[in-house]
């Protein structure tokens, strides 16, 4: 009996925060989830009624405590509580990727500041890699 119980604990209940304030769950997920299939839940569950919404898994983001969450990283491997807070649930915020419109496709070699503020801090990350 106490196996099973110890199973449940071992659960880590996690919401996900869209932009607008509106949240998607809370559902429980086991330590070994990883990053990228908390990904394809949320866009699978992902609001119909919202414009805009992800097409695939690359179009999001992870955040939890500050930092982005990788694709290939477990729940446990990223250091998410596991049940440090009796019964708390974990708020993870979901980023979307700014669509890509015709004029940013054309010369993505050139950034301005303007552009980089637009995008806030995507923008200078997709910036960086572009150039790494």
């Amino acid at each position: 009996m106490r196996d099973s119980s110890m199973a449940a604990e071992d659960l880590i209940e996690i919401k996900f925060r869209l932009a607008d304030g509106t949240d998607i769950g809370p559902s429980k997920y086991t330590p070994s989830t990883t990053v990228a299939s908390l990904k394809e839940k949320i866009l699978a569950q992902w609001p119909k009624d919202k414009e805009d919404g992800p097409k695939t898994t690359h179009d999001l983001k992870l955040i939890n405590a500050g930092k982005i969450l990788e694709n290939n990283r477990t729940l446990a491997e990223c250091r998410v509580p596991v049940g440090e807070l009796p019964g708390g649930i974990i708020t993870m915020h979901v980023v979307l990727r700014p669509p890509m419109t015709n004029k940013n496709k054309g010369n993505s070699s050139h950034v301005t500041s303007d552009s980089l503020r637009n995008k806030g801090n995507w923008g200078l990350k997709q910036h960086i890699m572009h150039f790494s």
